[in-house]
């Protein structure tokens, strides 16, 4: 008995992540009506144990999206503390952003999940780190002086944005290769004038209808 219990976790683990990272594929095809039986399919797990994990619809999606935010304040502190200047700390955390294909997960948050405080920590955590990467390539000089980090989550949403339909070969490689020509743009010295201020991250939440504390 004492043998088996450690293996049991284990395989519970295992199945965890099998079910989130078969979610986010499935409701990044699918949006959030995907059914739960297809992501137990994807998974390779039988329907009890998904919602044994999970119990209902929100709950996985709520994991799913706290699992995706948790990832990403992992790899913007790995990114600031491994390269060598801001911007490319900023650039890396960017291109890993779309492969978690944050246009597509990000947008079925509900305010009723964002309020709690696992989320507000894992928030909290991702905005420090990325708060700190901005502020270091602004101050190095490394990136134009008339932007901010909601621009870059603006960006970074609309380009991991679903294509209407699902016949987009390859969609990952057209988002990657776009995101370098946004972060060209992003660098020091500035060659246009953009329209407007500095979008902050306050003003997109306000736009998006959030509140701030």
């Amino acid at each position: 008995m004492e043998i088996s219990e450690p293996r049991l976790r284990a395989d519970a683990c295992r199945n965890r992540r099998r079910i989130l990272a078969a979610a986010v594929d499935a409701l990044v095809e699918h949006g959030a009506d995907v059914p739960l039986d297809e992501i137990a399919r994807r998974a390779g797990v039988g329907n009890a144990t998904l919602y044994r994990r999970f119990p209902d619809r929100r709950d996985l999606i709520r994991h799913v999206c706290l699992d995706v935010m948790t990832a990403l304040a992992e790899e913007a502190e790995q990114a600031k503390a491994e390269e060598p200047d801001a911007f490319m700390a900023l650039r890396r955390f960017a291109h890993r952003a779309v492969d978690r294909r944050v246009g597509a997960i990000f947008p079925l948050l509900t305010d009723d999940m964002t309020d709690d405080d696992e989320f507000a920590m894992a928030r909290d955590r991702l905005m420090r780190g990325l708060d700190t990467m901005m502020f270091e390539a602004l101050e190095s000089g490394l990136i134009r002086p008339d932007v901010a980090l909601g621009d870059l989550m603006v960006a970074l949403t609309q380009l991991t944005r679903p294509l209407p339909g699902s016949s987009c070969v390859n969609f990952e490689s057209f988002a990657h290769r776009h995101l370098e020509l946004l972060l060209d743009g992003m660098r020091a010295p500035q060659r246009s004038e953009l329209p407007g201020p500095a979008f902050t991250l306050a003003e997109l939440h306000r736009a998006c209808g959030h509140h701030t504390d």
